[in-house]
């Protein structure tokens, strides 16, 4: 199959989403109205509630929600063939990750820019938002952890991708400075930093960066993931327009660049998909295909990630209401068109179906590695950037965004450490600084401990993560139903994806509980268990709500 034909159909069926189906979501489900002031108003304090200008806004979730996942999930997934992995983040991105982000801005937007935590107390209960705040805390954990190994690994693999990972940092701070105190004009700043930017992929290679194999007695991974947390931490507190949001703005534009080279090699070079449709010659120990394939690709198709950061710091920087429309089914577009992207990268970027099959030869195998040299070795043939050149970009490209995701990550985990203050009545955890500790020695604790001293740990927790993220959007999704049911709005359109999704996840659970009892995992095998037990309290809870909801709904 050539891929220029799936990549046509999977563009136009994403854009017709957001142009028709985004927008009856938008005005007769949701009723966004920009007569209501938003929480970045009336709540507008210079740090976290700012609001924002909507193309900002829109690069600071995108890039937020989209991180290394929506490349590591799909590169891994076309194991079991194209064609399902495909199918998945097309329409899983049109009927679910969309409303999913846009729903869930919308509900924290209505609830005084509250955490998804937060607005499941208040509509269902003090219990419901104790076990809530558990499956948010160790998702946020996961997502950390995972994000900090992977840029490390990749730094390490491509130590060209250094210097452009870390000098994005100085483009982004400029930025911030540009566009808030010296009121520069946004499309002007835009440009130059995406010359900034991709100024400093080029001198990469040229410049390349490497760590010495030891660093008092460290590994040199161990050592980038504590910088890396240590970075987080300090941008963490910082108010979200000097760093946070010019950094995902500006990356934002920086993939959409790297996207629409990689579209155009594809289209110019045309090359043919080497996998197989539908793998039937499945390495051993392969899991099955239903439910995994749909945890596996969280983010890219739907992910609940999206939810803790739609409410936690998107909601808080909307400018007008119908601004959600755009920033929140639009930003989960964004990550849908980079999974499709990877989907073609790990598929037709490999000369013959044995070279692929070379790759992919467990599960789990592919990964980043996959899209990295598979786009590279497209960039090179369709349109002739080096081989070297094009690796920095595709590893820039996927950092970034993985250091995206830690940044808005870290800050979440402190919100949740300040609202367990606030719940407990413990001033300590309330104080910004203490919070932050906790949180960054929270995921150093999980990398190095699950893993050793080299860090792994991160990696191990990569089957946990994408369950207890889709477990995640469809608790974020059982919230907004139960909104939509005591506002009298039709609710089919969130209950039908949540329900979907807990079925596959709370499935995926109890397999993957059974593969890590037979490796004699503990770690995972605790936290599946607690995860486990908490969604299913969760789930009684809320279906208890949403029926008593329904039946009031009907006698009204």
């Amino acid at each position: 199959m050539n891929s220029a034909i799936i990549l046509i159909l999977g563009v136009v069926a994403m854009l017709c989403g957001y142009l028709f189906y985004s927008k009856f979501i938008a005005k007769k489900i949701l009723a966004l109205d920009n007569t209501r002031t938003t929480p970045a108003h009336t709540l507008k304090d210079g740090i976290d509630y700012v609001p924002t200008n909507k193309y900002v806004l829109w690069g600071h979730h995108f890039t937020s929600v989209a991180g290394a996942a929506p490349i590591i999930g799909p590169a891994i997934a076309v194991i079991w063939g194209w064609v399902p992995a495909t199918l998945w983040v097309v329409f899983g991105t049109i009927f679910m990750a969309g409303v999913h982000d846009m729903s869930a801005v919308w509900a924290s937007m209505r609830n005084k820019g509250q955490s998804i935590g937060s607005i499941a107390g208040s509509v269902m209960g003090g219990r419901v938002r104790s076990l809530m705040m558990v499956v948010i805390f160790l998702l946020l954990l996961m997502v950390n952890a995972v994000f900090g190994v992977a840029i490390a690994n990749m730094m390490i693999k491509t130590p060209s991708s250094v210097l452009p990972v870390w000098g994005a940092l100085v483009v982004a701070a400029i930025i911030g400075q540009c566009i808030y105190r010296f009121k520069m004009s946004l499309p002007v700043v835009s440009i130059i930093g995406v010359i900034a930017l991709y100024t400093l992929i080029y001198l990469g290679p040229m410049f390349p960066i490497a760590l010495p194999e030891t660093v008092m007695g460290l590994p040199d991974n161990a050592v980038w993931i504590i910088i890396l947390f240590v970075y987080a931490a300090i941008a963490s507190l910082l108010p979200v327009w000097m760093l946070l949001q010019p950094r995902d703005y500006i990356n934002g534009l920086q993939l959409f660049v790297g996207l629409i080279l990689l579209y155009a090699a594809i289209f110019i070079n045309r090359p043919d998909i080497v996998a197989p449709a539908f793998n039937t010659s499945l390495p051993e120990s392969t899991p099955p295909i239903l439910p995994l394939l749909f945890v596996t690709i969280a983010c890219g198709a739907i992910s609940g990630f999206h939810g803790l950061v739609a409410t936690g710091t998107t909601s808080k920087q909307v400018d007008q209401e119908e601004d959600a429309r755009f920033v929140g089914y639009f930003g989960a577009l964004g990550e849908g068109l980079l999974a499709l992207g990877a989907i073609l990268a790990a598929t037709a970027g490999f000369a013959s179906l044995a070279d692929w099959q070379g790759v992919y030869q467990k599960f789990g195998d592919g990964s980043i590695g996959a899209f990295i040299d598979g786009g590279a070795t497209i960039l090179n043939h369709g349109i002739g950037i080096d081989m070297v050149l094009s690796q920095t970009m595709l590893t820039v490209m996927a950092a970034l965004f993985a250091g995206t995701t830690m940044d808005t990550g870290v800050r979440l985990q402190r919100y949740i450490f300040q609202e367990f203050g606030e719940i407990y009545n413990l001033p300590a955890l309330r104080k910004g600084v203490v919070a932050t500790l906790l949180a960054v020695g929270t995921c150093l604790l999980l990398a190095f401990g699950a893993g050793g001293i080299d860090g792994s740990g991160g990696m191990i927790i990569w089957p946990l993560f994408g369950t207890t993220n889709q477990l995640m959007a469809a608790l974020t999704l059982m919230i907004v139903t139960v909104i939509l049911l005591r506002n009298g709005k039709t609710v089919w359109y969130t209950l039908a994806p949540l329900s979907f999704l807990l079925i596959m996840a709370i499935f995926a659970l109890l397999l993957q509980l059974k593969t890590f009892y037979g490796d004699g995992n503990w770690l995972l095998i605790f936290l599946d268990i607690i995860i486990l037990i908490a969604t299913i309290m969760v789930t009684f809870e809320s279906f208890s709500v949403l029926r008593r909801e329904w039946h009031q709904h009907k006698k009204t």
